[in-house]
């Protein structure tokens, strides 16, 4: 029973994290460790992810079914080549190879040295003022229509400075839309649809690695913790939507200094182990 209440957690805080730009990654290897459960591991992380994931699907069904569906078409029919809808099929394609290209490669380095506890609290600082800063200088007068295959590679690119956790999905994305002067609400609605192929292709590369068993984060625990991630996200997806449609991102750049600032200074005084025990 306790490995499922574990798992409850875990997934409640997943929902909660993935679509703030706060890093659930990060979330995920700081708590356990702070409670005494141990690292679940990168594959663990990579796993539940597939359950918030599922609740963009479900949210945006109807954006992305009109995507996909005018994108296919743009391939065999020259008068849909032109709409913005054919153009995000390619600008999601596009902007999804720099994470997809360097998970493969970097997998080793991922899963063991970026998890280094050092290295969160203090990613979670930096990109936390990196994202002040876009959204306080960045122009606010581009719309999502306004979208080029260039800002859409700009934007992927930042998206794969979250396989470090640490730096959040949608807070790299966010600081680079902001920079590049997209609205706040155009600039989360992007980042989550650019996020799907990434996180659900992740999930699924790191399903074998579950291990199987009686333990803390075998099949039964991780199915759990997936399914409530779902649940939790789902309803995440509509508050910050309408959160950002009106406020700026302070709270959540106040909220990650404060919280990297606590995990170097738990590290320090031995509190927090930088690396699993």
């Amino acid at each position: 029973m306790a490995d499922f209440l574990k798992a409850v957690f875990l997934g409640t805080l997943q929902g909660m994290t993935e679509f703030l730009p706060i890093s659930s990654s990060a979330h995920l290897r700081i708590f356990p460790e702070l409670f005494g459960w141990g690292d679940p591991g990168a594959a663990f992380t990579a796993v539940i992810q597939i359950g918030t994931e599922l609740a963009v699907l479900i949210y945006f069904r109807k954006d992305i079914w009109r995507i996909a569906r005018t994108w296919v078409l743009s391939l065999a029919r020259p008068e849909y080549r032109g709409s913005l809808d054919a153009r995000m099929g390619w600008y999601i394609i596009v902007g999804s190879l720099p994470i997809v290209v360097l998970g493969v490669l970097l997998k080793d380095i991922i899963e063991r040295d970026f998890r280094n506890l050092w290295i969160i609290g203090t990613t979670l600082i930096v990109l936390g003022v990196l994202l002040g800063l876009a959204d306080r200088i960045g122009r606010t007068d581009r719309q999502i229509k306004q979208m080029t295959l260039r800002h859409a590679a700009m934007m992927g690119g930042a998206q794969a400075l979250a396989l470090i956790p640490g730096v959040s999905r949608s807070g790299a994305t966010l600081s680079m839309g902001r920079l590049l002067g997209y609205e706040r609400e155009a600039a989360t609605r992007f980042a989550f649809l650019l996020a799907i192929p990434a996180v659900v292709g992740a999930g699924l590369f790191e399903l074998k690695e579950i291990p199987h068993g009686h333990n803390d984060f075998g099949w039964g625990p991780t199915i759990t913790a997936t399914v409530v991630s779902f649940v939790v996200g789902y309803a995440a997806i509509a508050w910050l939507l309408r959160y950002v449609s009106r406020h700026s991102y302070t709270p959540f750049v106040l909220y990650r200094v404060l919280l990297g600032s606590a995990v170097l200074v738990l590290l320090a005084v031995d509190v927090l182990h930088a690396q699993p025990v």
